[in-house]
This record gives C-alpha cells, structure tokens and sequence, in this order.
C-alpha cells in the first residue's frame, strides 16, 4: 500500500476552493475511531448526505488528493502520526422506510439508527447485528456478519442476506444502482475491496415479523455479545485483529502461545478474548503494532499458523515499540476464546 501523501499548496488550494467552510485543518481521530488510537488528519470534512459525500470524493479525485472514508471507525488502526491526506467522515445517515424496504444513506449506523427503525416497523432480518460498531457503507464493505439466532446459533447470518441494491459512487465517479449480486459478497468479503467503488445507500428488503420476537433476539444477541467481547466504552479496541482461520480461530491459536493478557504500553490482548486488543487509556498505535507483530511471530513459529490482519492501518506509522522476544503474558491464563 502507498504511503499517504500531503497535499501540495495547489491542492490545499482546491480543497479550500471547492470543500469552503467545510473544510477543516488538523482534527483529532483518536476520538472518531473505537480504538480511540491515532493522529490527526491534516484535512478533514464531514459529509451529511450521500451528495455531499459524493462531492467531497469527487473533489479529491479530481485533483488527485489522497483521501480516506472514515464511518464508524471501527476495524481500522490510525497510525500515530495520522492521516496527511483529506479524511472525509460519513455523517450522511438519513433513513427512510416503506412497505418492507428499509433505505438507508452509506453513514447511518447499522445499531441503533437502521435496526431501530426496522424494529419500530415490525420488520425482520436487521435485528441479528445488533451491538456490532459499523455504519451501512462499512456493513457492505466487510458483509457484516453474526452468528444468529439463539439457542443452538448455528448459522452465520450475512447482511448481504437481506440487500436488496445499493446506490454507489463508481471509480468513473457516476452514480448507479446495483443489486445485491453485484457485491460478489463472501466471508468478509465483497467486490468493494478490489474496486474503488463507494456506497452512497443501500435497500434493505425484510421480512415483517412480531415486535416481541425482535426485540428477544436482540437482547439475547447483545447479552452473547457482552459475555465475549470487551465493552468498547470501558475497553476501545478495533474489533477482531486477525482475520478467521477456518475451524481453528486465531483467538484460540494467539491464547494457546500464551499472549492473553500481554500487555504493551497501555495496549492489551483482552483476557476476555485473545483476537481483541484493547486500549487502557493512552495506547499508542506504536504499542499495537507491537502486540500484532509479536503474536503474528509466537503464532508462526509455534503452530505453524499466520496471522492475517483483518483490521485497516490507515496513515502513517512511527517505530514500532519493541517488545522481548519470549514475552507472555504475565497473569494466569483463562479459558480459551
């Protein structure tokens, strides 16, 4: 991946001609992200609604200006540094619902803006990923995904499930509608990872079902969710580090090296869940970068196995802070993840 670059005198003139009063100078993303980690954007925007959003893209297109998309701003690491390009932050979150259809603009949160609205209709197929951080345009990116329904939680449940189209932006900067097949959703997967291709919206088609039968799947979903995963308003992390190792986990694999619970800095694999890493208060991305390489290595020469990140690293990095070779974790180890 290019390093981001700065934007030249002429493009910071263009950004200021064509963004105006919009545009902002070195703005703090710690406090965007869930891993609350990260520099400052040396250009920021914020775009409340799929048109505006479209501008600012087309903006730095057009004059060939380094710019990232930032939703939610979970499953991302933001490098201590920061971002030297345009960071343009999808606030566009407007909802409209009709019959069993639930549109909803790119920036809207998948829990609670969009599964509440669906709820308050009496409609299904939505309330499976409740809890999880991550706005509409982030969801299609990544095929949101959550093992659902309780009891038995059997299945994997894929939001691409329930897309019924989706209004983009496209690398030649027009808008189209698309339907779910143009996604070529998988395990984490969808066309929007090798096409610049942006969600402006997107159309849900559900299925009507009783408010209480909702309403129960989310509680229980939410109480499955706390008992695994670190809470993000006490523990900031990213979300899963690594990505799925089919019928092993890589949570399993990292506890089994003995890393739960190693801490660098004030950055800790979670005791709760050995593929989180979660922020004590002032973790760097330096001291995260540290747990990822040296799990990554612990794992390798132990089992066998590499650890994938599945998290974005977005900006730029400094030295990565240097850990002991045989560190582990210092507390006793729980059970596995």
């Amino acid at each position: 991946m290019r390093k981001p670059r700065k934007p030249t005198a002429a493009q910071q003139r263009a950004l200021a001609q064509h963004l105006g009063a919009a545009l902002k100078r070195n703005v703090a993303l710690a406090p965007r992200t869930s891993f609350r980690i990260g520099g400052p954007a040396a250009f920021y925007v914020e775009a409340k609604t799929p048109e505006a959003l479209a501008t600012a893209i087309r903006v730095a297109r057009r004059f060939d200006i380094d710019y990232f998309l930032l939703g939610r701003g979970a499953n991302i690491l933001v490098g201590d540094r920061g971002f030297p390009g345009l960071v343009i932050a999808n606030q566009a979150r407007a909802i409209d619902v009709y019959g069993t259809c639930v549109t909803a603009a790119s920036g809207a949160l998948v829990y609670p803006d969009l599964i509440d609205a669906a709820v308050a209709h009496g409609l299904s197929g939505l309330e499976h990923y409740v809890g999880i951080p991550s706005t509409v345009g982030g969801a299609l990116w990544q095929n949101l995904h959550f093992l659902s329904p309780a009891p038995a939680r059997e299945r994997t449940m894929f939001i691409g499930e329930v897309l019924e189209s989706a209004e983009l932006l496209t690398a030649d900067n027009d808008r189209r509608r698309v339907d779910v097949d143009y996604f070529e959703f998988g395990y984490d997967q969808s066309v929007l990872h090798s096409r610049d291709d942006i969600v402006l919206s997107a159309t849900f088609e559900l299925e009507p079902a009783p408010a209480e039968t909702l309403n129960r799947i989310m509680q229980e979903n939410l109480r499955w969710r706390a008992e695994r995963h670190p809470p993000l308003e006490s523990e900031p992390s990213a979300g899963s580090i690594f990505r799925k190792i089919e019928g092993i986990g890589a949570g399993r694999l990292i506890d089994e090296c003995g890393l739960k619970g190693l801490r660098c800095g004030d950055a800790q694999i979670s005791p709760r869940h050995a593929n989180i890493i979660v922020n004590h208060g002032n973790a760097s991305a330096a001291d995260v970068c540290a747990l990822i390489m040296h799990a990554q290595r612990c794992v390798q020469a132990e089992t066998g196995y590499w650890l994938t990140p599945e998290i974005s690293f977005v900006g730029e990095f400094g030295p990565v802070t240097r850990l002991p070779a045989d560190a582990r974790a210092s507390t006793a180890r729980p059970a596995l993840s």
